[in-house]
């Protein structure tokens, strides 16, 4: 049981020690927010020009963001739930800027994983619901994340 994660690195970037940590983060997230069923959700590596391609389709802006997570339980209209006896929860995909993550973990001054990190679980949180439209949304959304990352070791 657990979380089924696809990776796709358009960038050719990604070492494989970075998946493993990402894996073993959104596990332990995961395991922290109640997910117990077979869940199954993506996570894409893409350069600046890909996701300010992606955040001008999907949010009509038309500049590079950091992350952009589009969740499969968040029904749009005229969308129907598929529920079937033995189907995984889909959750959803992450797509992460590779150069926006390095240019904040330089920015924030802390490693390129511990951003990665950061976005991923932000990402994830997302897939699950949380948001940060209000500042009561953002305080809950925040202090998961950064809780969740002390937790697991990826200190800032």
């Amino acid at each position: 049981m657990g979380v089924t994660i696809d990776f796709f690195d358009e960038t050719k970037e990604i070492a494989a020690e970075h998946l493993e940590t990402l894996q073993q983060l959104i596990y332990f997230a995961a395991k922290r927010e109640g997910i117990e069923e077979e869940a199954e959700m993506s996570i894409t590596f893409v350069d600046n020009a890909r996701i300010q391609e992606i955040n001008y389709e999907y949010r009509g802006k038309n500049q590079p963001t950091d992350v952009i997570s589009f969740a499969m339980e968040e029904l749009g209209e005229g969308e129907h739930e598929i529920v079937g006896e033995d189907m995984p929860r889909i959750l959803g995909d992450i797509i992460i800027s590779i150069p926006k993550t390095k240019e904040q973990a330089e920015e924030y001054g802390h490693s390129f994983m511990r951003e990665l990190g950061f976005l991923a679980v932000h990402g994830f949180l997302h897939l699950l619901g949380y948001d940060h439209m209000t500042e009561e949304d953002e305080a809950v959304m925040f202090t998961k994340q950064k809780e969740t990352l002390t937790e697991y070791g990826l200190h800032r």
